[in-house]
């Protein structure tokens, strides 16, 4: 099993991770971890999958899986008690409770802040980053923006993100965000809009995972790539140090 974790200054008690497709049970479309479960791929694959990722990286809990919709809605992980929830995202603040996020190609954005003392993980597609869920993540913190730390995992790469004018216009950010193409398309970034929110709110510690989803079959799952897939999923925990 690969999985990727990421390289920025959060305190030594908060861990994070993003899976990869590799060193699961399930096979086809969804070979091989798939961390779905409203994909099409057969309960106990998934279910193997879960508790296989849980045993590798040594989970203090469940994590707390979310059905995801592309809103903005976020929950507190700790009362979570239904995996049918739906939601884009979720936050904690008490130790072992693991946030999770499931993507083929939006970005996993995790979140936490200089103290180790919250955590938050969040879906990030492009319907979500145009409705204000960065914000509505970063407003959860009770801690200065300035201390908030903030990583990325694998998403679909600014070569391969096409998007029409329209998603432009209702995503906003900066020219350096786009490529024109012809016909009115655009290539848009998607880390770097990401960037772009979290910086106009004042988080400035931001660091994303320099892969593509769409341009690494061989790692990660990809919905505009493949259509019928499987998910990865990007986790953060508080972990107690008793």
């Amino acid at each position: 099993m690969l999985v990727l974790r990421p390289k920025w200054p959060a305190p030594s008690t908060v861990k994070a991770l993003s899976t990869t497709r590799a060193g699961g049970h399930s096979v086809g479309a969804y070979g091989s971890l798939n961390l779905g479960d409203h994909v099409g791929d057969t309960a106990s694959a998934v279910a193997a999958n879960r508790a296989a990722l849980s045993a590798e990286v040594l989970l203090p809990s469940e994590p707390h899986w979310l059905q995801q919709v592309h809103g903005v809605e976020l929950l507190d992980a700790g009362l979570v008690t239904d995996s049918e929830v739906i939601a884009d995202g979720s936050y904690a603040s008490s130790e072992n409770t693991v946030c999770v996020v499931m993507t083929a190609d939006c970005l996993p954005l995790l979140l936490t802040n200089v103290a180790g003392s919250q955590v938050a993980a969040v879906h990030v597609g492009w319907r979500g980053l145009a409705a204000g869920i960065v914000e509505r993540a970063v407003k959860q913190f009770n801690c200065p923006v300035s201390e908030i730390i903030a990583w990325a995992g694998p998403c679909i790469g600014p070569q391969k993100f096409e998007v029409g004018a329209e998603v432009r216009d209702q995503l906003g950010g900066s020219s350096e965000a786009y490529v024109e193409l012809p016909e009115g398309k655009l290539l848009a970034n998607l880390p770097l809009l990401t960037a772009g929110r979290l910086a106009g709110l004042g988080v400035l510690s931001y660091s994303h995972e320099e892969a593509c989803t769409y341009s690494d079959p061989e790692r990660f799952f990809s919905y505009r790539r493949d259509g019928q897939c499987g998910r990865m999923a990007t986790m953060i925990w508080i972990e107690s140090d008793q």
